[in-house]
């Protein structure tokens, strides 16, 4: 029987992008405010166009924080420190919108329907109740080191270099604005080969395209491609327009939320189709897909599956979860209903006790807000430890 053969694509984007700018930008308004006021309810999104950035939303909070301040220090960070660039930190607009949260929605994430009734005191993090209704995907594989699909976790290190030899000066005519894509072919659904790498980023107008394309092969994409994956027939594609001057929210308008499977894991795996960024964690878009991927995880870290997708559904106002539901795609060394119970036995999956175990109240999302929320071996994230692993081995004997 012949090996099955395919090809899988993944793309990622810089902290430059558009679209990636507001989710920097909703995230970095989300970890100012819990900062300051742990519990505050946040639901934040901004929009970047040409010269101008709105801010909108709802928050509950007894705090203030300076939001055009954390805007134009975002923007700086990320490198729009120049007219030249069509978008600088100092001379953009930005217009702020804000109401508190309905009433309605927090009736009943301040008190689950398990235990309505009576005046609540003081919030109660058991009784904590979904700030939304909606499902939510994690995954988990054996591809790479850090449990993520090949495809994801390489256009990410990929975009993330992109922009580390720009600020770092080693392509001082890159400009911010960026995209990275991988194709990676598999063999018996593993990977074996790359196929294609893309790499599109904005830049200087007077600068050389093959030189460009030369240095960004050199000092970008042959750095973090593994080379055992390279062959003959790997194709390599620099700005394939031969020219991206006009970049960042000056070419395209960015809006936070709109990309969520570069967020995720590329298209591997499912998603349930919420954004994160901008949001507290009673979002359970945001808390329990961090539960979900931390589930995956350890469930895969354990030996327990090769492959493993979670799933989980609330209910606005409720507290525990309408399913769970535990795929390992036949990789599984026990039942995966089994799996599942054992995962629930370990790990409470209502809003409140996930944000206890993964000490969500805290500033944290700002800096996965580009490069991804998953797989990040970089940075200390909760949902990324494996520390549950073994527990899961000892109960599954």
């Amino acid at each position: 029987m012949s090996p099955k053969r395919f090809l899988f694509t993944s793309e990622s984007v810089t902290e430059g992008h558009p679209d990636k700018m507001c989710d920097q930008i909703s995230d970095a308004i989300v970890d100012a405010i819990i900062e300051k006021d742990p519990p505050a309810r946040v639901a934040v999104e901004a929009l970047a166009t040409n010269g101008l950035v709105v801010v909108a939303g709802e928050v509950t909070t007894g705090c203030y924080v300076e939001i055009p301040k954390i805007v134009r220090q975002t923007i700086m960070e990320i490198g729009y420190t120049n007219p030249k660039y069509g978008f600088d930190y100092e001379n953009c607009g930005v217009l702020v919108s804000l109401k508190e949260q309905s009433k309605d929605i927090a009736r009943g994430v301040d008190k689950a329907l398990e235990i309505r009734g009576g005046e609540v005191l003081k919030e109660d993090l058991e009784g904590l109740g979904a700030g939304d209704q909606g499902l939510m995907f994690g995954y988990a594989c054996n591809e790479t080191e850090e449990l993520m699909p090949a495809p994801i976790s390489y256009a990410h290190k990929l975009a993330k270099r992109l922009a580390d030899v720009r600020k770092g000066g080693e392509l001082p005519y890159l400009r911010p604005d960026g995209k990275s894509q991988i194709t990676i072919e598999y063999i018996d659904h593993k990977p074996a080969r790359i196929d294609s790498v893309l790499i599109s980023s904005q830049h200087a107008p007077d600068v050389d395209y093959e030189k460009l394309k030369s240095e960004i092969i050199e000092a970008v994409i042959m750095p973090i491609v593994p080379q055992q994956w390279i062959d003959k027939k790997t194709k390599y594609f620099v700005n394939p327009t031969g020219r991206f001057v006009i970049g960042g929210p000056q070419g395209d308008t960015g809006v936070t939320g709109r990309k969520i499977i570069v967020d995720t894991y590329g298209g591997y795996g499912r998603h349930g189709g919420g954004a994160f960024s901008g949001k507290d964690p009673t979002k359970v878009d945001r808390s329990a897909s961090y539960a979900a991927r931390y589930a995956a995880k350890n469930i895969v870290a354990s030996g327990l599956a090769d492959h493993c997708e979670v799933q989980i559904a609330y209910a606005i106002g409720v507290a525990s979860p309408l399913s769970v539901l535990v795929d390992t795609f036949g990789t599984g060394k026990i039942d995966d209903e089994k799996i599942a119970e054992l995962l629930q036995e370990s790990f409470d999956l209502r809003p409140g006790l996930i944000i206890k175990e993964l000490d969500l109240r805290r500033p944290l999302y700002k800096q996965v807000a580009a490069y991804g929320h998953f797989g990040r071996d970089d940075l200390d994230v909760p949902w990324e430890k494996t520390d549950l692993a073994e527990t899961l081995k000892k109960k599954a004997g």
